[in-house]
């Protein structure tokens, strides 16, 4: 019986398909993994290509485009493997890259994901944006990584070769249990996109599994394939979905005190915006904040994670941390630099 499944969700990325599916299906042993193609609906000839140049690969097919969130749901809904990867269809792996993920969590069961070792495709000797060796949030729920704060990503020198327990690992190449994957609900389909990982992880873990880093794999990212940085929409999404994984995760005793420190410093960054004419960034932090509250009102107050008190996952060092200070008052640009 297969392991994994490993599942590239697809839109018309029948260029994407060329240039990186074959590393997946030369470097995944055929014989404890399937490669699977889930395809959202394509118009190009996304569908041809899959059949006539990888007959290897499953196809699963849908009518429409989904999405990212619900595309990825519908997909493992129809694999029977006990892992599921998801994988992004931009990324490029190395000669067994999936063997030391899989012999990690066969061996640690209280593991419920990890990924591996994420570096650019564009620059191969650095971390990649997206989620670099692992990834944390600081006390106000701000992402960062070993290897990338903010836009500032490491030079990968081999500093992060250890197997480390982290908050949250990247989309781009997330391994789960796929029993668990369902039973928290998959990624959160009204994020539409970004952060729905970091959310799917905080909910994993507030159910006692632990998530980690496992660099003896390593893949390559090319990323930036969906909003570029500075975005409007890129932005009312990052801030829209960062608070509403403080709404749906925080236990109540620190959810409301946490949310006002972040509408301040949101409120700070429009204002920055504003300064420096930006306008339609300052309407995205805007709208993100009006969506965010209604759709706490409207669809998360009730359900069941917002009323656990007794989730207990563990503690990491960098949640006492803000961020910005390091950042921007500290000029703390790596993470290695964070506990100095």
């Amino acid at each position: 019986m297969k392991k994994v499944s490993v599942i590239i969700l697809n839109w018309n990325g029948s260029k994407l398909l060329r240039k990186y599916l074959p590393s997946v299906v030369q470097y995944t042993n055929s014989d404890i993994a399937e490669v699977v193609v889930a395809d959202n609906g394509s118009t190009d000839d996304s569908l041809q290509i899959i059949r006539e140049e990888f007959p290897s690969v499953r196809l699963i097919t849908f009518d429409q485009n989904y999405g990212f969130a619900k595309g990825y749901n519908l997909a493992i809904s129809q694999i029977r493997t006990p892992y599921c990867l998801l994988l992004n269809d931009d990324v490029r792996v190395t000669d067994h890259w999936l063997e030391p993920l899989i012999d990690y969590m066969e061996t640690h069961p209280e593991v419920g994901a990890l990924q591996p070792k994420l570096l650019s495709d564009r620059e191969p000797q650095s971390f990649e944006y997206a989620g670099a060796c692992g990834g944390f949030l600081d006390k106000h729920g701000y992402p960062f990584c070993r290897g990338r704060i903010f836009d500032v990503t490491e030079t990968d020198n081999g500093q992060y070769d250890d197997v480390a327990q982290i908050m949250w690992a990247t989309g781009a190449c997330l391994m789960m249990q796929t029993a668990l994957y369902r039973r928290v609900g998959g990624l959160d389909e009204l994020f539409f996109a970004h952060m729905e990982e970091i959310d799917l992880c905080w909910r994993v873990r507030n159910l006692g599994f632990g998530i980690v880093c496992v660099p003896q794999s390593k893949v390559y990212h090319y990323g930036g394939g969906s909003l570029a940085m500075g975005n409007p929409r890129k932005t009312k999404l990052n801030f829209r979905n960062s608070l509403l994984m403080l709404y749906k995760n925080l236990p109540a005793r620190s959810r409301r005190s946490t949310i006002i420190t972040r509408l301040l410093l949101d409120g700070v960054a429009a204002l920055n915006f504003l300064l420096h004419g930006e306008f339609m960034q300052v309407k995205a932090i805007w709208d993100a904040h009006r969506e965010a509250d209604s759709l706490y009102r409207n669809v998360y107050r009730n359900l069941y994670y917002n009323n656990i008190e007794e989730a207990k996952p563990k503690q990491f060092d960098e949640e006492k941390l803000n961020i910005l200070v390091e950042y921007y008052i500290k000029r703390h640009k790596k993470y290695t630099q964070l506990k100095t």
